[in-house]
């Protein structure tokens, strides 16, 4: 354990001081501990995934997502998604997915695949504006898995300060969210950069919303009949990983899920 205070304030919850663990090696059982604790009192927690950092709330506490959204300087018309351990918790949050939807995710999970679904009417949550549909994913990040499997689902954004590039390691995420969050989950450079593919599955065919680490030809090598508005070629630039993503102020071609945006 490496405790680490941090000064400071910019909003949420203030922490006279704000722990860091390490998040990588065989001594993990502190940083568990820490990060269980922490969501389940309401606190928030920056974590490693596969692509960014993110900054997490228990996904089933209103006060907590509040708190996410207001350490981040963001509003309610820009909800989370959720991050889930296992491809098997899908059908727990989400509804109505179709064959393709659900091949793209048992293929691509755990990866860099946000699936945007209809949510399933009776989850006792409030993530915001998000008329109806969830943003889902399964990050590629061992511990931090492990990490969702004793919390449950959690609400996660890109670990930065709205309009500034997502936080690649977990200083950087320090330096920007400083004492509103309670625990700061060390686990090295984020190698991933790249936010995730977002694929929209509310509709009958999957949509691609937004290309990230994951490919138009690689989606379509699985699901030949998924659309898109974009170019194949077309990236994030460093300030849409504002996503793991984790989350784009605008997700350019996507007018049916425009209140939904994913951050990484």
């Amino acid at each position: 354990m490496n405790p680490a205070g941090v000064s400071g304030r910019v909003g949420g919850t203030m922490h006279s001081v704000s722990e860091r663990f390490e998040f990588t090696g065989d001594e993990l059982a502190p940083a568990y501990r820490a990060a269980v604790d922490a969501i389940e009192a309401g606190d928030l927690v920056v974590l490693p995934t596969d692509t960014v950092y993110g900054i997490a709330a228990d996904a089933f506490k209103a006060d907590a997502v509040q708190r996410l959204l207001d350490a981040k300087g963001r509003g309610r018309d820009m909800p989370p998604p959720v991050l889930i351990s296992v491809v098997e918790s899908l059908d727990a949050l989400a509804t109505d997915i179709s064959d393709d939807g659900r091949k793209l995710c048992e293929a691509f999970w755990p990866g860099p695949l946000t699936v945007i679904c209809h949510a399933q009417a009776s989850l006792m949550w409030d993530l915001g504006e998000t008329q109806g549909t969830v943003a889902l994913r399964v990050p590629d990040h061992e511990n931090t898995r492990e990490l969702l499997s004793r919390t449950g689902p959690l609400a996660v954004s890109s670990a930065n300060l709205s309009g500034q590039p997502a936080a690649l390691d977990v200083y950087d995420a320090e330096a920007q969210l400083l004492d509103t969050v309670a625990v700061y989950l060390d686990g090295g450079v984020a190698t991933g950069g790249q936010p995730s593919t977002i694929v929209d599955l509310t509709g009958e065919i999957p949509h691609i919303v937004r290309i990230g680490a994951l490919t138009v030809q690689q989606i379509r090598d699985l699901v030949p009949t998924v659309t898109t508005d974009l170019e194949p070629d077309e990236k994030p630039t460093e300030t849409t990983i504002e996503a793991s993503e984790e989350e784009t102020d605008d997700k350019p071609g996507d007018e049916k899920a425009a209140d939904v945006r994913p951050a990484d």
